[in-house]
């Protein structure tokens, strides 16, 4: 479903912005999950916005046994193929859905962070597949550091008040000057359907959204993919895991099943 210029891409910056990879019917099964998943929030669900604030920022995750809207899109739409094909692996895992809702007039940002710290996994076939379900002009979509996934892995961020865990082990982001970077920051106009396809290390950012600005991303894991444990709290969190997987090992696991692709 890729171009082999569009894998070299991904390969390059860390990042790809891919044109219509869903249709109408895959963006209706995610309006309806949303909606369900804005009233019937999992455990993991946080809100960002401020009380007083205008807009309202929120994400949940995790809940792809839930609600069969989402598992729907994650077996059978076209993203665990093109997430097997860009990192190039035999085989594709879900690790897991990742819902993100930004309301009209929402001044609350999304700070410069990476993904893999937050994560209890180590590998460099990793993806996360991120699709709007609203149009999203370039000047408030996702920013990425393009060429950022070949550096170290930064202490992770939290979205509520942008500071940082503590991390044993692992440095500080800089602080980015997008002014100077500027040859490097890579952003799309996007509608809804188009994909960003995002390696787990590569630097991203956002803005407010004077629209609605609703997002469903998955995480998704190659043939590397191994458990890995952090010096700090990992999201999600997964609680027992470590009781079940070593370090190192694959992650051969119930909760991150094999999804059946489309032959190349």
């Amino acid at each position: 479903m890729l171009t082999e210029n569009e894998i070299a891409q991904f390969s390059i910056d860390g990042v790809v912005h891919v044109s219509n990879v869903l249709d109408k019917k895959w963006i209706n099964l995610l309006e309806k999950g949303i909606d369900r998943n804005k009233s019937d929030r999992g455990p993991w669900s946080c809100d960002y916005s401020q009380p007083e604030g205008p807009g309202e920022f929120w994400d949940d995750y995790c809940n792809w046994q839930r609600f069969e809207e989402y598992k729907e899109v994650l077996f059978e739409s076209p993203l665990a193929t093109i997430a097997r094909e860009v990192t190039q692996s035999s085989q594709i895992r879900l690790f897991h859905e990742h819902v993100l809702v930004k309301e009209e007039q929402t001044n609350e940002l999304t700070p410069w962070h990476h993904d893999q710290p937050y994560y209890c996994v180590d590998g460099d076939k990793l993806v996360s597949t991120w699709v709007p379900l609203d149009y999203v002009p370039r000047h408030t979509a996702m920013r990425f550091l393009a060429g950022s996934h070949n550096g170290p892995m930064y202490a992770p961020r939290r979205f509520e008040d942008h500071t940082a865990y503590e991390y044993e082990g692992f440095p500080q982001l800089p602080k980015i000057d997008e002014v100077k970077e500027s040859l490097r920051i890579r952003s799309w106009d996007m509608q809804p359907g188009d994909v960003l396809l995002f390696h787990m290390r590569t630097l991203h950012a956002a803005g407010g959204s004077r629209a609605r600005r609703r997002a469903f991303a998955a995480r998704w894991l190659g043939d590397d993919a191994v458990y890995a444990q952090r010096p700090g709290p990992t999201s999600p969190p997964f609680p027992g895991l470590e009781n079940e997987l070593r370090v190192g090992e694959p992650m051969d696991h119930p909760l991150f099943p094999i999804i059946k692709c489309e032959e190349s």
